[in-house]
């Protein structure tokens, strides 16, 4: 079996996979302070509830935005697993050429988006991660990938309203019955909400206009259905998009590797 390992600013995914089908996955805060036996711990109870034995993962795959939580993720796989994991970076075959100015700028989560995107529609594509920050990325028809946009998150908005403005509440992030809001609350909800429904709307005909086609939309990160659900500018929704994406990034870079997934 193999260990997917996604490190995000705000939370980690972990998901086992068996061959190509993702049998579970674990959703955990991202603590730069907790240590690999801290993590290997909570990497057992994942395996456990399902039966499998340590001894049963054979490989690891790991893609980072956090530096420091990088190498505590390998360390527990090396320790706890016995397993060398494949670390996301400079070095790494990921088969899809990188046409930023800068390759290395590019974050680990966004290129692994990008090649389980492409990898499904084979088309131009564009991966929206409703994650820490809001990432688009944009993959043309030859599976090039050609760059993006970043805007900050849902989540970081809703907080900064809260601590910049004296008299504006904290709010979860939900649908309000309406765009005009009559209270504070549902005002500020219409804003998160239908205001980043229109900037998805807006950055995806800004993007077709500048490929010169429409491409094929999906989105993933744990606001996608919230937004996906109030615009027809989202074509599909993948929740595990980052981890198949790290399955097949692994796949790139086996032979000569320590075993198989299987």
């Amino acid at each position: 079996m193999l260990l997917t390992i996604d490190i995000g600013n705000t939370n980690t995914v972990i998901g086992v996979y068996d061959g190509d089908t993702l049998v579970d996955h674990l959703r955990i805060e991202s603590r730069r302070s907790a240590t690999e036996d801290e993590y290997g711990a909570l990497v057992m109870t994942l395996l456990e509830r399902r039966g499998v034995g340590a001894e049963r993962v054979l490989d690891a795959i790991i893609g980072s935005v956090v530096p420091p939580l990088t190498e505590v993720f390998a360390t527990l796989c090396r320790r706890w697993l016995t397993v060398d994991p494949v670390i996301v970076g400079p070095g790494v075959k990921t088969g899809m050429p990188i046409l930023y100015e800068n390759p290395r700028e590019v974050g680990a989560d966004r290129i692994v988006n990008a090649i389980a995107a492409y990898a499904r529609a084979q088309r131009e594509t564009v991966v929206v991660d409703f994650g820490t920050a809001t990432t688009f990325d944009v993959i043309s028809a030859k599976g090039e990938y050609l760059g993006g946009v970043i805007v900050p998150g849902i989540g970081i908005s809703a907080d900064a309203l809260f601590a910049r403005a004296a008299k504006l509440p904290r709010v979860e992030v939900a649908r309000p019955e309406r765009v005009i809001g009559r209270t504070t609350t549902t005002a500020m909800q219409s804003g998160l909400v239908f205001g980043y429904v229109g900037l998805v709307e807006g950055l995806v005909e800004r993007i077709a206009g500048e490929l010169g086609s429409r491409p094929h939309v999906i989105a993933t990160g744990g606001l996608a259905p919230l937004i996906a659900s109030e615009t027809t500018a989202i074509d599909a929704i993948d929740p595990n998009l980052t981890l198949d994406g790290l399955r097949m990034v692994w796949l790139r870079n086996r032979e000569g590797g320590r075993t198989s997934a299987a």
